[in-house]
């Protein structure tokens, strides 16, 4: 698998969000910057780390004309709850099939205490408002993940 081409349009999608609605690419396009994060696991220590400073950062993220939307294969119920848990304020995508994860070269050999398998890679893709692809972060820190996204915004689409 590999990424989609940095300055192309970013690959087209709509996924149901932990309430079961639709939410595709396109209706952002010309509004909104996107964030869109692929994350292994709702309700994990890494997963949870990274949501959390996301949603204490909506303020910072609005004021760039930036959506995030979280990307994982949880079903909607497991993101519901992980929104509840931990008063998230931005949607989660449900990404079962991980048929966007492929698109978007994001599902692959993941080693894990001595095991291998296929699972989802912590990636980022930074969409500017025409829906092109601008930045993409692959090795994510989730301690720090908001901040990089919002610094990278920050110096090169406001």
């Amino acid at each position: 698998m590999s990424f989609p081409k940095i300055g192309n349009l970013a690959p087209a999608f709509t996924l149901t969000n932990q309430k079961g609605e639709k939410v595709s690419l396109k209706e952002f396009r010309g509004s909104k910057n996107v964030v869109l994060y692929f994350y292994p696991k709702a309700l994990t220590p890494g997963c949870t780390t990274q949501a959390c400073g996301i949603r204490d950062a909506a303020k910072e993220f609005s004021e760039l004309d930036t959506v995030v939307l979280g990307v994982s294969p949880d079903p909607e119920a497991k993101l519901q709850k992980f929104i509840d848990k931990y008063e998230l304020n931005f949607d989660l995508l449900s990404d079962e099939g991980h048929k966007i994860a492929d698109k978007y070269g994001c599902w692959g050999l993941k080693k894990f205490m001595g095991r291998e398998f296929m699972g989802l890679l912590r990636t980022t893709f930074i969409i500017d408002k025409e829906g092109r692809l601008r930045h993409i972060i692959d090795k994510v820190k989730t301690k720090t993940h908001h901040d990089d996204v919002l610094n990278w915004i920050g110096e090169n689409l406001s």
